[in-house]
C-alpha cells in the first residue's frame, strides 16, 4: 500500500483508525497478531557453540594438553588416572562458569537496555500517553517532536515546520522539510525514499518542529526491516583494560614457553647424565615443564575482570547510572572536566514563576499561556517542558485556564521554537475573525524586534526610555538567578500568506516580562565540592542569561569570580588557538549554542584532558559524541541523544554523574588489586616450581596448581572486585588515561610479593620433610608437598586480606568486606577437605598430615601479613 500517494483520509480509513488513535483493546489485538515493533536480532549461537567457543582458548588448550600428557604418564607408568579427571573436571566446570558468565552479561545488558528503552507518545482512547516503542502497532497515532526517534513508518496527518534527518536511510545529512498533502507520481514509476516528503521512517530523526502521524509499518514490514539483514549487530568493544590483560597474556604465553623449554631442556641433560632418558623420564620431565604453564598463566583473570565491570556497570544502574558501553566505566574513572548544563542536572527544573515586569499582567499570563506547547491535565497541572509548563501554571494562578482559551481562541498557524533564534510564535484566531500572533522567547532577542508596546490600554512606540527601562527590570531579575522570558503580540486582518519565522517576528509588541527560579538541587553543591577535593573540574554550560548562571555558579561553589564566566558571543570572538590557551580560565558558559559545546570539549581535549559532557536535545548529539564520556538525560532527554550516550542519567541528576565517576575509579582500584593478587600468587608458583626444578624435587603437581589457581585463588579475587572504595578515592587527582596495567608501583609489588609468597612454600615444603623425616635435605617428600600446597593456599588466601588495599593498614580500614570473608572460608573449607578426605586427598597424591603441621603450615602461611604490613608502612613513609 502506497500510503504517501494517498491522503491522510484515506489512509486513516485504510488502516481502520482514525486522528485520535486507536482504542487500547484495538491495540492489543493488533499488536498480538502481528508482533512486536522491532528488528529481528541477530541469531544467537547455540549451548553447544558457546561451549565449543570457551573450549578454543589458549588457556583451555593448555589444560586439555596438560590432560592428555598426565594420561599417557598414567597408563605408562601404570598409576591412577586421577589427575586426567581432575584436569578435565576443571576444564569442564571452567567452560561452562564461561558460558554461565557470558549468558549473565548478555541478560545484564539486555536488563539496561530494558531501563533505557525507547518510547513513544500515541493516542490511545483518545488520550495521550506514553508507550514503549515496541508495543507500537499499525493504526496507532503517534506525535513527534524536535528530539524524538522516528519509532516505526507512519503517514503524517499534520506537520507544523516539521523536518526529519533520514541520513540513516538516504544517506542525506540535511533535514528534509516534511507536508501533509498526498503526493502526485506523475510520470515516475514510484517516488523514491527520499522524496517521500508526506512520510516519516523508522530510524530517522525529528530535528525541528512537530507532527502527527499514523503508524503504518512496524518491525521487520518497515524499510528500515527491510535492510535490516544489512545491518551488522554492534559487539561491545574490549575495553583498555581487557585489550591490555591480553596482551599480558600474550607475553606471560611467550614467557611460559620460553621457561618451559628451558626446564625441559636442563631436566633431559640432567636424565642423561644420571640413570639415562628413559621413556617415563621424559613424561615426567615434560608434566613439570606443564606444571610451570600451568602455574604461570592466570586462567581466572580475563573472568574475574569481566565479572568485576559486569557487577560495577549493575550497581552504577541500581544509582540511576546506565551505562551502555563498557569502555565508559574505566573511562569514568579518569574523568578530569565534567561540563553539565544547568537546567535539571545542576538544578530541580522545577520552574516557577516568582516575578514579573509589565503593565498588563492578565495580558502577560494570556501570551506566555497560548504562545506555549504545554497542556493543562484534567487536575489542572500544567505538562509539558517545564520552561512553558511554569508559564501555563502562572496563567493558570492569574485566572486563565488555557484549555478555556484554546477553545475560544484556537491556535491556527504557529512557528515553532527554535534554539537558534531562541523565539517561539504561534497565531490564534479571535472570536471576531481577527488573528492574533502571540511571541515569547528570550528578552534581548525579542525587544530588538518589537516596535511598540503595551502599556495597558494601547499601544505605544517604544521609545529608547521605555527600552532602557525594560533592560533594568531584565537585569533585575536576572540578577535575582530568575530565568527570564519576554512576550509580545502582533495582530493580523487576514492570515500571513508566509509563516516564516523572519516574516512573522517583525514589528512586534512588547507585554512583559516574566522571572521564574529553578532552584539547585541540594545534594549538587555537595557533589562539586566532592568533584574539587577529586582534581575534577566541574563546568556549567547553559542557554541562560550570563548574570543567572554566576549566580547559580556562585551558589553551588563552581565559580569565585564573575570573570570565571563567558558567553556564546564572546566565544566567537576567540580563535581557536586563543580557547586552547585560555579554556582553563573559565567555569561558566552562558547564552552558549549546541555548536560552543563542541568547541568547549575539543579545546578541554587539546589540553590533554578526559571530558565528560551532558546534554538532553537533539543538538547536544554532536558534542556528546566528540567527549570521552557522552552523558544523556534519563528524562529530559530526546532518543537521538540517549542513542549517542555512553552513560544515561535516570534522574538526570549531576550528583549521579559524581557517584558514577567515584565508581569508575572503585571499579579500576579493586581490578587492579585483583590483577595484583593474582598475578603475584603466579608469580609465587612458578618461583617456587623453578627454584624445586633446579635443586631436583617436586614441591607441586600440575593438579595442585589448578586447584590454587581456580579455586582457591578466584574467589578471594572476584570479592576483591566488590570491595568498597578507600577512603581517599576521590582525594586524589584522576589517573592518566594511558597508563599502563603495571603503573603506580603495581609492578614491583608483583615481583617482591611472588617472591615472599614462593619463599614461604619452599620453607614450608623443607619443614614438612623435617617433620617426616627428621632431617634438612633436599629428597622427594608426600608430606613436604603436601604442607608446601597447604601453605600456598592459605598464604594466598591471607595475601588477599593485604589487597584490600595496596597502600592503607588492613586494620585501619573503616568497612569490612563480607564477600572476602566468605570466599576466605570457603577456601579454607576446601583446601582443608582436599588433604584430610582421603579418596579426593589420594587422588591428589597428598599424605595426612598431623594437626601439628597443619598449624605450623598455617603460620607460616599468615606471616605474610605482617610481612605486608610492615613494607606498607615504610612505602607511606616513602609515598611510593
Amino acid at each position: 500500500m502506497k500510503t504517501y500517494l494517498q491522503t491522510a483520509e484515506e489512509v486513516l480509513e485504510d488502516l481502520n483508525s482514525s486522528s485520535e488513535g486507536l482504542s487500547q483493546a484495538e491495540a492489543s489485538k493488533r499488536l498480538e497478531k502481528n508482533g512486536k515493533n522491532k528488528l529481528d536480532e541477530a541469531k544467537k549461537d547455540s549451548l553447544v557453540v558457546r561451549l565449543f567457543n570457551q573450549l578454543k582458548d589458549p588457556m583451555i588448550v593448555i589444560l586439555i594438553a596438560a590432560a592428555v600428557i598426565s594420561g599417557i604418564t598414567a597408563a605408562y607408568s601404570g598409576e591412577s588416572f586421577a589427575d586426567v579427571i581432575i584436569i578435565m573436571a576443571v576444564v569442564i566446570i571452567n567452560s561452562v562458569l564461561g558460558v554461565y558468565q557470558e549468558s549473565k552479561a548478555e541478560k545484564a545488558i539486555e536488563a539496561l537496555q530494558a531501563i533505557s528503552a525507547a518510547t513513544s507518545r500515541v493516542r490511545r482512547d483518545g488520550k495521550i500517553c506514553e508507550i514503549k516503542s515496541e508495543d507500537l502497532v499499525v493504526g496507532d497515532v503517534i506525535l513527534l517532536e524536535a528530539g524524538d526517534a522516528v519509532p516505526a513508518d507512519a503517514r503524517l496527518l499534520e506537520s507544523a515546520s516539521l523536518k526529519i534527518e533520514e541520513a540513516a536511510l538516504t544517506g542525506e545529512s540535511v533535514p528534509v522539510g516534511k507536508v501533509v498533502c498526498a503526493l502526485n507520481l506523475g510520470d515516475q514509476k514510484d517516488i523514491s525514499l527520499g522524496d517521500r516528503k508526506n512520510m516519516v521512517y523508522m530510524g530517522s530523526a525529528v530535528v525541528y518542529g512537530r507532527g502527527l502521524a499514523t503508524v503504518v509499518a512496524t518491525g521487520m514490514q518497515t524499510e528500515m526491516g527491510k535492510i535490516a539483514d544489512a545491518i551488522t549487530q554492534a559487539k561491545e568493544n574490549a575495553t583498555p583494560l581487557q585489550i591490555k590483560l591480553n596482551q599480558l597474556s600474550k607475553v606471560l604465553s611467550w614467557l611460559v614457553l620460553g621457561i618451559c623449554v628451558f626446564i625441559f631442556a636442563l631436566s633431559l641433560v640432567r636424565l642423561y647424565l644420571g640413570d639415562g632418558i628413559t621413556g617415563i623420564g621424559v613424561l615426567d620431565t615434560f608434566m613439570v615443564a606443564v606444571s610451570l604453564a600451568v602455574a604461570a598463566i592466570p586462567e581466572g583473570l580475563a573472568a574475574v575482570v569481566t565479572i568485576v565491570l559486569s557487577l560495577g556497570v549493575t550497581n552504577m544502574a541500581k544509582e540511576k547510572a546506565v551505562i551502555r558501553k563498557l569502555t565508559a566505566v574505566e573511562t569514568l574513572g579518569c574523568t578530569q572536566v565534567i561540563c553539565s548544563d544547568k537546567t535539571g542536572t545542576l538544578t530541580q527544573n522545577k520552574m516557577t514563576v516568582v516575578d514579573h515586569f509589565g503593565f498588563d499582567e492578565h495580558l502577560l499570563g494570556r501570551t506566555m499561556a497560548l504562545c506555549n506547547d504545554a497542556h493543562l491535565n484534567e487536575e489542572n497541572k500544567a505538562e509539558g517542558e517545564p520552561t512553558e509548563a511554569a508559564l501555563v501554571n502562572y496563567a493558570f494562578s492569574l485566572g486563565l485556564n488555557k484549555r478555556a482559551m484554546e477553545e475560544l481562541t484556537p491556535r491556527v498557524g504557529e512557528a515553532p521554537f527554535d534554539s537558534g533564534r531562541k523565539l517561539m510564535s504561534t497565531i490564534h484566531q479571535m472570536a471576531d475573525g481577527s488573528l492574533t500572533q502571540y511571541v515569547k522567547g528570550a528578552p534581548d532577542v525579542l525587544i530588538s524586534r518589537c516596535t511598540t508596546y503595551w502599556d495597558g490600554n494601547a499601544e505605544l512606540p517604544l521609545t529608547d526610555a521605555i527600552c532602557e527601562e525594560i533592560r533594568q527590570a531584565n537585569k533585575s531579575l536576572a540578577d535575582q538567578a530568575l530565568r527570564v522570558l519576554a512576550g509580545a503580540f502582533r495582530n493580523w486582518k487576514t492570515m500571513p500568506t508566509d509563516q516564516s519565522p523572519n516574516f512573522l517576528e517583525q514589528e512586534l509588541c512588547f507585554v512583559g516580562l516574566t522571572g521564574m527560579i529553578d532552584p539547585i538541587r541540594p545534594e549538587v553543591k555537595d557533589a562539586i565540592a566532592q568533584c574539587k577535593s577529586a582534581g575534577i573540574r566541574a563546568v556549567m554550560i547553559t542557554g541562560d542569561h550570563r548574570d543567572t548562571a554566576i549566580a547559580i555558579a556562585k551558589q553551588l561553589g563552581i565559580i569565585t569570580d564573575s570573570k570565571e564566566a563567558i558567553t556564546g558571543a564572546q566565544l566567537d570572538e576567540i580563535s581557536e588557538d586563543q580557547l586552547q590557551k585560555e579554556i582553563g580560565h573559565y567555569a561558566v558558559y552562558a547564552r552558549v549554542q549546541p555548536e560552543h559545546k563542541v568547541r568547549i570539549v575539543k579545546a578541554w581535549q587539546k589540553q590533554g584532558m578526559i571530558v565528560a559532557m551532558t546534554g538532553d536535545g537533539v543538538n547536544d548529539a554532536p558534542s556528546i559524541k566528540t567527549a570521552d564520556i557522552g552523558v544523556g538525560m534519563g528524562i529530559t532527554g530526546t532518543d537521538v541523544t540517549k542513542n549517542v550516550a555512553d552513560m544515561v542519567l535516570a534522574d538526570d541528576n549531576f550528583a549521579t554523574i559524581v557517584n558514577a565517576v567515584e565508581e569508575g575509579r572503585r571499579i579500576y582500584d579493586n581490578i587492579r588489586k585483583a590483577i595484583q593478587f593474582l598475578l603475584s600468587s603466579n608469580l609465587s608458583e612458578v618461583i617456587a616450581i623453578f627454584v624445586a626444578t633446579l635443586l631436583g624435587f617436586t614441591i607441586l603437581k600440575p593438579v595442585h596448581l589448578l586447584w590454587i589457581n581456580l579455586i582457591t585463588d578466584s574467589f578471594p579475587a572476584i570479592a576483591l572486585g566488590v570491595e568498597g572504595e578507600e577512603a581517599d578515592t576521590m582525594k586524589h587527582p584522576p589517573r592518566e588515561s594511558r597508563e599502563g596495567v603495571f603503573s603506580r608501583g603495581l609492578g614491583v609489588d608483583v615481583i617482591w610479593q611472588g617472591l615472599m609468597v614462593a619463599v614461604v612454600t619452599i620453607v614450608a615444603y623443607f619443614v614438612g620433610h623435617y617433620i617426616e623425616a627428621g632431617v634438612w635435605e633436599i629428597a622427594e617428600s608426600a608430606d613436604g608437598m603436601t604442607m608446601a600446597f597447604l601453605t600456598l593456599s592459605m598464604a594466598e588466601m591471607f595475601h588477599s586480606l593485604n589487597m584490600r588495599s595496596r597502600r592503607q593498614s588492613i586494620f585501619k580500614m573503616q568497612h569490612q568486606n563480607k564477600f572476602l570473608f566468605l570466599a576466605m572460608a570457603v577456601s579454607l573449607v576446601l583446601t582443608t577437605a582436599v588433604i584430610y578426605i582421603p579418596t579426593i586427598a589420594a587422588a591428589f597424591e597428598f599424605e595426612p598430615i598431623s594437626l601439628m603441621e597443619y598449624f605450623v603450615a598455617m603460620g607460616l602461611a599468615i606471616v605474610v601479613i605482617p610481612i605486608v604490613e610492615l613494607v606498607k608502612f615504610f612505602q607511606r613513609k616513602l609515598g611510593v
